[in-house]
């Protein structure tokens, strides 16, 4: 009887468990759902690109925002009034065995076009700033510029509110960045040491928006702070320290839907996990992020356009779901080192230093000059060598 009594008590805690940790997966993914702002632009983007290559390869547009949560944040991402400081086109392949990621500099000149929004029309413009698309028609202005520009068809878009990108940060216990010099601004609040380190919370944010303090100022050397950051940041999310922690998992799942607005084909939780789940197959150094090719305007030189023929090139790569080639990748950030990849002119280190062997030949010479050269781009950009 003892013995039975035992196995209902058993049964009873067993049931009791499992229904508590169903109804609260239930909760939990509601919750989530109901975090995501979800916005269909489809009625807006006008006349779309051509589909070309044949599988399903997928083009997502990544956007960074400075718009807040609620009516007004989802009103500015449809009609403008946010900025932006960070647009990246990323590129998966059909057969899931690579994918790459193109920066699109925010201070590029480039014709817009006509762009509509729930308050009218946003004129054409020719030798316009880059981000003045996302500021003037929202996001759908976005994706008609890049489609305009490049040819490529957007699959799939999606906003990341760089407030909450700060608490995703935060979830995961920080990401590891590198800084050639320590850092000392009361101007901007930032104080970083030299070397590697582990940052999170508002220094993580000013690590990816500021440019003052950091190498030459530059918005492209920003980018190529972002980029790394961002490699490193997948590096951290899909390592044993947050997946093996429960408690760090719901944290970032939490935090990552409350920071994303995207499409109406992705705009619940189960459809951005196959989506999420289509990178699985590829490993972190087959993930690469670029800059597209540019060259300085000159009729500002605080202004940049993307090289014709160089970035033709790109664009025919990803129409035609082709991995980068060596030249295009020459600077790429690979995600498995969490750093530029080899050869990287923003992370190559000398193989030799250009004076320790006065019998270097004129090969071993050109690359310690080489590399020389890429240590002072890296150092330029606001990163170690």
């Amino acid at each position: 009887m003892k013995r039975h009594s035992a196995l209902r008590v058993l049964l009873a805690s067993t049931v009791t468990i499992t229904l508590v940790i169903g109804l609260g997966a239930v909760f939990f993914y509601r919750h989530l759902n109901e975090n995501l702002t979800v916005i269909d632009i489809s009625d807006k983007v006008g006349v779309r690109p051509d589909r070309v290559a044949p599988g399903k390869p997928i083009n997502v547009l990544i956007m960074g925002s400075d718009s807040r949560a609620g009516d007004q944040g989802t009103k500015q991402l449809e009609n403008g009034g946010a900025r932006s400081d960070t647009t990246i086109l990323m590129h998966l392949s059909s057969d899931r065995k690579f994918a790459y990621g193109v920066s699109l500099p925010r201070d590029a000149v480039v014709d817009r076009p006509m762009c509509k929004t729930d308050d009218g029309e946003v004129p054409a413009e020719s030798a316009a700033m880059f981000n003045t698309a996302f500021y003037y028609g929202g996001v759908a202005c976005t994706v008609k510029t890049v489609e305009s520009l490049t040819g490529v068809r957007i699959d799939h878009w999606v906003v990341v509110n760089f407030n909450g990108f700060k608490d995703m940060v935060d979830a995961i216990g920080g990401v590891n960045v590198c800084v050639p010099h320590a850092i000392d601004d009361d101007q901007y609040k930032m104080h970083l040491k030299a070397g590697n380190q582990k940052i999170k919370g508002q220094a993580a944010l000013d690590y990816v928006r500021v440019r003052h303090g950091f190498g030459d100022g530059s918005d492209i050397g920003r980018m190529k702070r972002q980029q790394s950051f961002i490699a490193s940041m997948a590096a951290q999310v899909v390592s044993a320290g947050t997946l093996t922690r429960l408690d760090r998992m719901v944290k970032f799942l939490d935090a990552a839907t409350k920071s994303l607005a995207l499409d109406n084909e992705v705009g619940n939780v189960v459809k951005l996990a196959k989506l999420g789940q289509e990178f699985q197959s590829i490993g972190l150094d087959q993930i690469q992020f670029i800059t597209v090719p540019f060259e300085w305007y000159e009729p500002d030189p605080n202004r940049i356009v993307w090289k014709p023929k160089a970035s033709e090139k790109l664009w025919a790569k990803i129409r035609n779901d082709e991995p980068l080639s060596k030249r295009l990748s020459a600077d790429a950030v690979s995600a498995a080192a969490a750093k530029p990849s080899k050869g990287a002119s923003s992370s190559a280190s000398p193989s030799s230093d250009p004076s320790s062997s006065p019998t270097s030949s004129p090969s071993s010479q050109t690359s310690a000059d080489a590399a020389a050269e890429a240590a002072a781009e890296a150092e330029a950009n606001g990163l170690c060598a």
